[in-house]
């Protein structure tokens, strides 16, 4: 009889341990950094935790959601839309969500990521029927900025931000595959062969610029030799000139002296007959002079001349 009650005063015992563990982990919760606890009190929603230490009424409080703060990653499956010049392509994203009301994203809506990646693919599907295949490649940048406005403002009355969206990937048919390595490769070509133009004319345009320019140096050479020949020929003349003038300036000083002037009447006969001499020697006709008293007068003062230099 004692042993039973011995047993029967364990088992309440532990039962006893066993609730008031129960309680406690009903009452006492810690709220992680960076999350939300949303705190229902009999089926009614009471209030939100932040991180932290919180105490709540055992069996009247629970935890009815757990949101997290931090920016979640989507990855939103691929999808076939259509483009604007009716090109069928398969487009993969990513979204980038954070939850910035926890109330909202417990009750506005049953699952938002799935809600958020269902309606980014009817998005992406829109923007990209407004646009044709070129641009889809070439304005990426405007089509994600034009998915996440749209998105926006369709999470909001969700508790949900919707920071950016990005297309991770475009895949295209073969045939529109080859046709447009075809048109990559003519446009490679095209450009090899305006290079190749432009080469050929830039070399062209620094042959004639070197042959200009040989022109211009020769033209220039040629000049500098002119009036190098030219300077020369007018310092031969400057040269000669002051030569002259300085052997005349001498025999004008030389007259002056004495016997100067006899010396030059001298001078002046022996040119006259030297002259008169080769003439009669070049030419077959006799020449007479048409004053023969004025030639024996200039022979008889040379004589009378000739006589006083022996004296």
């Amino acid at each position: 009889m004692q042993e039973a009650q011995i047993s029967v005063s364990l088992i309440l015992t532990i039962g006893f341990a066993i609730a008031v563990i129960i309680t406690i982990a009903k009452t006492a919760r810690i709220v992680p950094q960076r999350s939300n606890f949303v705190i229902e009190r009999l089926g009614k929603y009471s209030r939100t935790l932040d991180s932290g230490f919180h105490i709540l009424i055992p069996f009247i409080d629970k935890v009815a959601y757990i949101q997290t703060l931090k920016e979640e990653v989507i990855d939103v499956q691929r999808q076939t839309c259509v483009t604007k010049d009716n090109i069928q392509v398969g487009i993969d994203g990513v979204l980038y969500i954070q939850v910035v009301d926890s109330h909202k994203a417990s009750y506005g809506i049953n699952d938002y990521r799935y809600a958020a990646s269902q309606l980014a693919q009817t998005t992406m599907r829109s923007v990209i029927g407004q646009t044709d295949l070129d641009k889809t490649f070439e304005e990426r940048a405007k089509i994600n900025e034009e998915v996440v406005k749209a998105l926006d403002e369709a999470a909001s009355p969700w508790g949900v931000k919707v920071l950016r969206y990005e297309i991770s990937d475009i895949e295209l048919p073969a045939s529109i595959k080859d046709a447009l390595e075809q048109q990559m490769r003519a446009e490679r070509e095209r450009r090899a062969a305006i290079a190749k133009s432009e080469g050929e004319r830039q070399s062209m345009i620094n042959v004639s610029e070197g042959h200009k320019q040989e022109v211009i140096n020769l033209s220039e050479a040629d000049k500098m030799r002119q009036i190098n020949e030219a300077e020369g020929r007018a310092r031969e003349i400057e040269l000669v000139a002051v030569a002259t003038a300085e052997g005349i300036r001498q025999i004008a000083e030389s007259i002056n002296h004495p016997g100067g002037s006899e010396a030059v009447n001298l001078r002046v006969a022996e040119q006259y007959v030297k002259e008169f001499g080769n003439l009669a020697k070049t030419n077959n006709t006799m020449i007479v002079p048409a004053e023969l008293a004025n030639i024996g007068g200039a022979v008889a003062g040379l004589s009378e001349m000739l006589k006083s230099a022996q004296r």
